[in-house]
């Protein structure tokens, strides 16, 4: 009696198995093509979500960079973090700092990333236009920074214009 209830139990396991594959292999069809992967939309999205991933990598490098310069395995004993003035320390640390939770938060393209991503553009802009001591005043950073500002806000505008309200 035990054999026939098992042989039973396996026989209703393999028919319900057969019978959920082919609904089982459609689903996965449809998770992989989305409409929006077939018709192009979202597009903007895409592209906003590419540019904040390639933001992230930047503000991942900077930020290492700026570690770099604290641990003294960049620069000469002319260049150490010691040698460098106090408000040069501080910006060297607040840039170290925020430039890796800005490149995580860019990654995962949170809102929060991108706030403190704007943060740190706009905190570049401040120091080396309005404290050129710090870092030399480097107007070409300042132009770079704003460039990938504008391009920031019309990514945003453009896929906030694709969704509807």
């Amino acid at each position: 009696m035990n054999k026939n209830i098992r042989q039973s139990i396996a026989a209703r396991m393999a028919r319900s198995a057969n019978d959920d594959a082919p609904r089982d292999q459609v689903n996965l069809v449809t998770a992989m093509t989305t409409p929006d992967a077939e018709t192009g939309e979202h597009t903007w999205t895409e592209r906003l979500v590419l540019f904040l991933r390639v933001m992230a990598v930047l503000s991942m490098f900077k930020g290492l960079y700026h570690w770099a310069e604290i641990t003294g395995f960049i620069g000469g004993e002319d260049r150490a973090f010691e040698a460098q003035t106090m408000q040069w320390q501080t910006a060297t640390v607040y840039f170290a700092v925020i430039e890796l939770v800005a490149a995580v938060g860019l990654w995962l393209a949170t809102p929060w990333g991108a706030v403190v991503w704007l943060t740190t553009i706009v905190s570049t802009a401040v120091i080396e236009l309005m404290f050129p001591t710090i870092y030399g005043g480097n107007l070409f950073a300042v132009l770079f920074a704003l460039i990938l500002l504008a391009g920031y806000l019309v990514l945003a505008w453009l896929s906030a214009r694709e969704r509807p309200p």
